[in-house]
C-alpha cells in the first residue's frame, strides 16, 4: 500500500480512502432507496434512468478507494496523505497530466457502471 504521492497512481491516503469508501456505501444505500420507490409506486419505467444519478457517486467513490486515486484532485492538481482537508499543490506538469487522465479513467468508469445499472433498473420488473 502506498503512503506517497505517485503520479498517475496514487494521490490519496488512509483518511481520504475511508471517505470515499463512505461515500461509495452510502451512495449504493440510496441507490437501493431509489430502485425501491421507483418500482413500488409504479413509475414509467424510464424514470428508473434517473437511478445513474446515485449509482455513478457510489461507483465513484468505491473506485477511487480501490484506486487510492481522487479525481476531483487530479482535476485540481493536487494530493492528500494526510489529515481530510489538506491539499498540497502538483507543480510538476507532466504529473498533473498523468493525474488528470487517471482521474478521467476513473470518471469514465464510473459513469459507465453507473449506466449500466440505470438501464438495468429500467428493465426490472
Amino acid at each position: 500500500m502506498t503512503t506517497e504521492y505517485v503520479s498517475g497512481e496514487c494521490n490519496i491516503g488512509t483518511q481520504e480512502v475511508a471517505r470515499r469508501r463512505n461515500l461509495g456505501w452510502v451512495s449504493l444505500a440510496l441507490t437501493i432507496v431509489v430502485v425501491l420507490i421507483l418500482v413500488w409506486t409504479k413509475v414509467n419505467p424510464w424514470w428508473r434512468l434517473f437511478v445513474f444519478f446515485p449509482a455513478t457517486l457510489s461507483a465513484s467513490g468505491f473506485l477511487q478507494a480501490w484506486f487510492r486515486f481522487c479525481s476531483g484532485f487530479a482535476r485540481i492538481g493536487g494530493y492528500n496523505f494526510g489529515p481530510i482537508g489538506r491539499i498540497e499543490k502538483i507543480v510538476d506538469e507532466e504529473s498533473k497530466k498523468k493525474d488528470r487522465r487517471k482521474g478521467n479513467q476513473i470518471t469514465l468508469y464510473a459513469a459507465t457502471i453507473g449506466a449500466v445499472v440505470a438501464v438495468l433498473c429500467m428493465f426490472m420488473i
